[in-house]
């Protein structure tokens, strides 16, 4: 006996019927969307194909073809995925108005019965944002909603609205018998008329009279409004039993519920709305949700942070470069990072596994590692890496940060599953997430917008990314615009583009955004204004970011080297020199100073200052590689601040005069050396029994094992055995180098066409027009019988070709039919110059331009009117 609620969700509008108000009402009605389209300028068809990219590819041939693609339900829905909350609230509101709906009735449904001074100051921006983007056609007093919007947005019980609004009285009483509807009329107290449509007009006018309704409804029992408020806000229906409660049948007897089906009752949106005051939406959202500052730093310590973030990412790719450089980790079968790599990686950065995943993407998005592609495919360092480590550490920093910003593989899911149910691995497919270069933009767009050195709150972010993309994301805080928010900031963090969570300088200029202006005094509002001052900064969201070119990318990328140059630390050409057998770099070594060091040292910690450890393993490491004792010492030597200690330069002199004093080579493997007693020792040693050794001369022993065997199971006994060629020279080993061949940095995968620039636009633009202009000129009245593809005009061979002599002589312009080799038909619009060996040549208004059309393709010809020739 009781009503449940039976649905929720979320997508339309309301309806009242206020008198229309607002801007001056068109003279002229345009009967269609592509008359509407007819009449705008060339500044506002750019406008429209610049917000919708998709409208142009391909171009179309006239603007009836545009209109018709502009309603096609995938464009329709990218359009409303990138409206803002207070327009698509209006664009709900217009799909449950009448069809056409005055402005002043729109107005009425956003603002209510009080009236909403914000509403009715941003309304126009909304309305026009509609307009623009071909969603909304017809003059103010007859706004109408495109019939797809409309159709994807009108409430239903399969598809309910954001507005929590039921049908119409008309609507719902559809397929109710016309007895019935008469008996809903006398217990309404409204006298019976003659038919149903008259009854249903009645009902309604009763319900959109305050005055009535308001006095109807004192009549009803406290438990019938109860029930009115449950269902007021959505879902508007609910269910009832056969025999319905007296607090339903109260309201059911009066129309206020009406039956769509057994056991089912809806409220009806008249009803509704005079509950709500005449508001379509429960809370109408027209200002964007603020960002407010959140702590304020100095500039120069953001600046100084961030810088140092800067260096420590740039140290952390060159790390992971340097561990891949003789052979990155297998490529696994499907593609990616195996997990055991990924952890191998993180351990060696020493950063936990979803940081490690972010440089790796990071290093491939800049194209400085990648697959080999060879049979045993494995990752490796690019030829792009050796250039770029030849770069200032700025321009690294740079080519990393716009890398990022572009980029469409995001590694914050790494992890997660795909639409298959299986694991997304760090460099495999699936990792593209298109939205995510325009939501890093916005992030930082936002924080460029705070005073200088100001942060702002995740949470205000991701509440403003909603607002100004209310249906790509839900409003809880895991949809993915809110995912990609936090992961912008965590990553801006560890690049370096901000610092302690404000946007830096340099930040700031890759962005390419001035710095914001001080703050002015606000004066007090005034009498006459509609909005308070404060509400006027932000009543427009801010528009989508305009394709830069990649002059004015690198040139951003230009002004941030520069501003970041400063703040990086100087590399040293020294390092302290200690009696532990330590070496201490104080800050980062020049190149060839570090290559050299990570030869001779190992890496014992990290951090401001890195410390090296010489150990016997090292020095044996650099002796190796070529390295004399004498060219050691003095390599020490010039590149400390302190003296050589006296056991760093015991340890080189000990270990270089045992290096190369037993010799390896290949027999299987063999071991030379001049002291026999040397040999003696190794023989009579029980850790050389695995590698089974036997004297071949005082000076020689054979070993079963391999040479690399050999030379490490002689080192791991204590020696220091140097191998060698089959000439008998000392070979060097030097760490080999792995590269692929080169490679391209992946591409990112854009969300949806491209926005066109300027040239395509306007030769776009001239196309459509010219394309129009064929297919609406008027012609002089033919005998000639239309072709069976309508249009065409259709005239004899004989007729087409005196016609066009004809105009040659008299300059006239002339409409064609032409049918290309492919056998596309068209229309075009031509003035004849030049009629000969069965061609004619004529200025093709159509494509803008002379082109030559053989006679035996043009289906007729028709003459122009007067007033159109």
């Amino acid at each position: 006996m009781s009503v449940q609620e039976q649905s929720s969700g979320e997508p339309a509008g309301a309806f009242d019927r206020a008198p229309a108000e607002g801007p001056a009402t068109a003279a002229a009605h345009p009967r269609s969307l592509a008359e509407d389209l007819r009449a705008r300028d060339d500044d506002s068809l750019s406008a429209l194909l610049r917000a919708r990219p998709d409208l142009i590819t391909p171009v179309p041939t006239d603007l009836t073809q545009l209109a018709a693609r502009a309603g096609t339900r995938a464009s329709v829905i990218r359009a409303l995925e990138r409206l803002d909350r207070f327009t698509l609230q209006t664009a709900e509101a217009l799909a449950v108005a009448p069809d056409p709906a005055p402005y002043g009735t729109l107005l009425h449904l956003l603002a209510g019965d009080a009236g909403d001074p914000v509403v009715t100051e941003v309304l126009p921006h909304a309305v026009a944002t509609l307009r623009e983007q071909a969603l909304v056609w017809g003059p103010d007093d007859r706004l109408r909603l495109v019939r797809t919007a409309r159709e994807l947005l009108t409430p239903s019980p399969q598809h309910p609205s954001p507005t929590g609004l039921g049908p119409t009285v008309a609507e719902a009483t559809a397929g109710m018998s016309p007895g019935r509807i008469q008996e809903l009329l006398t217990a309404a107290g409204l006298p019976t008329t003659h038919d149903a449509v008259s009854a249903v007009e009645s009902l309604t006018g009763l319900f959109d009279d305050r005055a009535r309704m308001s006095a109807l409804l004192d009549t009803a029992p406290p438990e019938s409004l109860e029930v009115l408020s449950r269902l007021v806000w959505g879902p508007p229906y609910g269910q009832v039993t056969a025999e319905p409660a007296a607090r339903l049948r109260w309201l059911l007897d009066r129309g206020l519920l009406l039956p769509t089906a057994p056991g089912t009752v809806v409220l009806p949106r008249e009803v509704a709305l005079h509950l709500r005051a005449g508001r379509a939406h429960r809370r109408t959202e027209p200002l964007p949700p603020p960002v407010e500052p959140g702590a304020v730093h100095r500039p120069q310590v953001v600046d100084a942070t961030a810088a140092g973030q800067a260096y420590t990412a740039l140290a952390t790719v060159e790390e992971l470069l340097k561990d891949w450089d003789e052979g990155g980790p297998a490529v696994l079968r499907a593609g990616g990072l195996s997990v055991r790599d990924l952890k191998r990686t993180a351990v060696a950065l020493d950063v936990p596994e979803p940081v490690a995943a972010f440089w790796i993407e990071l290093a491939y998005a800049a194209g400085l590692l990648a697959s080999d592609g060879e049979a045993d495919e494995r990752y490796a360092v690019t030829p792009a890496h050796d250039e770029w480590l030849d770069l200032p550490a700025a321009e690294r920093w740079t080519r990393l940060a716009t890398a990022w910003l572009s980029a469409t593989r995001t590694a914050g899911v790494i992890g997660g599953r795909d639409a298959k149910d299986r694991t997304l691995s760090a460099l495999g497919p699936g990792l593209d997430r298109s939205a995510a270069p325009e939501v890093r933009h916005r992030v930082l767009t936002l924080l460029a917008a705070l005073p200088e050195g100001g942060t702002a709150s995740p949470d205000a972010l991701v509440e403003r990314l909603h607002w100004e993309r209310a249906l790509r994301g839900a409003a809880s805080s895991d949809d993915l615009r809110a995912r990609l928010a936090r992961w912008t900031l965590t990553e801006a963090e560890s690049l370096g583009v901000t610092g302690r969570g404000a946007l830096s300088a340099h930040g700031r200029a890759l962005l390419g955004a001035a710095a914001p202006p001080a703050p002015a005094p606000e004066p007090a509002t005034g009498p006459g204004d509609k909005l308070p001052v404060h509400h006027r900064h932000h009543h427009l969201p801010a528009p989508p970011p305009e394709p830069r070119s990649p002059a004015e990318l690198a040139a951003a990328a230009a002004r941030a080297g520069r501003l970041l140059a400063p703040l990086l630390p100087e590399p040293l050409d020294h390092v302290l020199l200690q009696a532990d057998l330590t070496a201490v770099a104080p800050g980062p070594l020049e190149r060839p100073l570090a290559d050299v060091l990570n030869v001779l040292a190992d890496v014992e910690s990290k951090g401001g200052a890195t410390v090296y450890r010489f150990t016997p393993g090292s020095v044996r490491r650099a002796l190796d590689a070529g390295r004399s004792a004498s060219d050691l010492q003095a390599f020490l030597a010039a590149h400390s601040r302190t003296p050589v200690p006296q056991p760093l330069a015991y340890l080189i002199d000990d270990v270089a005069r045992r290096h190369g004093h037993l010799r390896i080579g290949a027999a299987s493997a063999y071991v030379r050396c001049d002291d026999d007693a040397l040999l003696n020792e190794i023989v009579a040693d029980k850790r050389s029994q695995g590698l089974r050794l036997r004297r071949l001369a005082p000076t020689v022993l054979a070993a079963q094992a391999d040479p690399a065997t050999l030379l490490e199971g002689l080192r791991a006994m204590g020696f220091a055995p140097a191998a060698e060629s089959a000439e008998g020279d000392v070979l060097i080993t030097r760490a080999h180098a792995r590269r692929t061949p080169p490679r391209r940095a992946p591409e990112p995968v854009p969300d949806g066409p491209p926005v066109p620039d300027a040239t395509l636009l306007s030769a776009a633009i001239r196309a459509v027009r010219a394309g129009d202009l064929a297919s609406t000129t008027p012609r002089k009245p033919s005998a000639a019988a239309p072709g069976p593809d309508g249009g065409l005009p259709r005239t004899t061979a004989a007729e087409t070709l005196a016609t066009m002599q004809a105009a040659v002589l008299t300059g006239s312009t002339l409409l064609i039919g032409y049918v290309n080799a492919e056998g596309s038909a068209s229309q075009r619009v031509i003035a004849p110059v030049r009629v000969e060996g069965g061609f004619v040549t004529a200025y093709d208004h159509t494509a803008d331009e002379v082109r030559t059309y053989p006679l035996h393709r043009v289906t007729g010809v028709a003459e122009l009117a007067d007033e159109q020739a």
